[in-house]
């Protein structure tokens, strides 16, 4: 089937092949597998609608993961909220720290690697917080006591937790496909092209900067609520920590940042040298070892990603095509 002529075609065949794959095996370990990965996409996927859309790279975007984390985590243990109204209070606390953010860095006019960097010092400064105040339980962290119930936000089956980040990131690479057909999304690719021909334009490059950051930062926070209830355990090491901001840009770079299915392709990846290297070696760093060595080799051969390697073979096609009529054009 020619997916650049139904492109619905393709996300219909992705959808189907993510519902089924929980039920291709009973093995905790491969359902596990498909949580963490989709896991990864979708956390990948809110820097990528930051740093791939609209050109605003982050080194710091654990910030509003964490805050996620917290908010949902707190809401449940200290005020005795349910704990499904964490995601929405993760989303919002995320989306809240994006807007904060945003403002504070785009008011001093900082873009660029003073922008990544800035991203990163509210990260560090987050963990120190959460590292020192009682309602985050300190360096200690929170405990999420196990009680497997459906109204508990826990499952005995794994495949609950599946379907739950299956439908986020379907929610996430919708928001995605909305920014490249979207004048929101043309307007940030304007940014992420040359800000001044933006502002040229006509377009508020602030307004629209921060409007990506909150949305942005939603998605980020999300992720860090699953997090939360899947692993019933934070403190501000795991959820501040520099890695799940590495993970996050990685399987966007390594998929092919500003695309759609980008985050995905890298999870996967991802995914798999993560479990590789955790059956086959036993000391700790060699994953962020792994991680660095497949970055520096996307960039070196595939600076926009794995997804490049679809899109050269659409435009060899294109151009036998091409060839072919031209050729047939000639002889008549």
């Amino acid at each position: 089937m020619n997916f650049n002529r139904y492109p619905w075609a393709l996300h219909a065949l992705l959808l189907a092949a993510a519902l089924v794959f929980p039920f291709l095996s009973k093995s905790a370990f491969v359902i596990n597998f498909g949580v963490l990965a989709l896991f990864y996409a979708f956390i990948g996927q809110s820097w990528n609608i930051a740093g791939g859309f609209a050109g605003q790279l982050s080194f710091g975007h654990v910030a509003f993961f964490g805050v996620g984390a917290y908010a949902s985590t707190i809401v449940q243990m200290r005020f005795g909220f349910n704990p499904w109204w964490g995601l929405p209070a993760s989303a919002l606390a995320g989306a809240v720290a994006g807007c904060l953010i945003g403002v504070i860095s785009f008011r001093a006019g900082l873009k660029g690697s003073y922008f990544a960097l800035i991203t990163l010092a509210f990260a560090e400064v987050f963990r120190i917080v959460a590292n020192s105040v009682d309602i985050t339980g300190g360096g200690l962290g929170m405990l999420i006591p196990m009680k497997q119930t459906v109204a508990n936000f826990q499952f005995g089956d794994r495949r609950y937790f599946y379907f739950i980040i299956l439908t986020l990131t379907v929610l996430s690479i919708a928001v995605a496909l909305w920014l490249k057909a979207s004048r929101f999304g043309a307007r940030l690719a304007a940014i992420r092209e040359n800000e001044d021909s933006a502002r040229a334009l006509g377009i508020n490059v602030f307004v629209e900067k921060i409007k990506i950051m909150t949305i942005s930062g939603a998605i980020a926070g999300a992720g860090g609520c699953f997090f939360a209830q899947y692993f019933l355990y934070i403190d501000p090491a795991i959820v501040f920590g520099v890695d799940k901001s590495v993970e996050m840009l990685l399987v966007s770079m390594i998929g092919g940042a500003g695309s759609v299915y980008g985050p995905l392709i890298g999870a996967v990846l991802l995914a798999v040298a993560s479990e590789l290297t955790r059956s086959m070696f036993s000391f700790q760093g060699l994953s962020l070892v792994l991680y660095g060595t497949l970055l520096v080799i996307i960039i070196a051969f595939l600076p926009n990603g794995l997804i490049d390697l679809f899109k050269r073979k659409k435009r060899k096609e294109a151009g036998r095509l091409t060839s072919a009529t031209s050729s047939k054009a000639g002889d008549a």
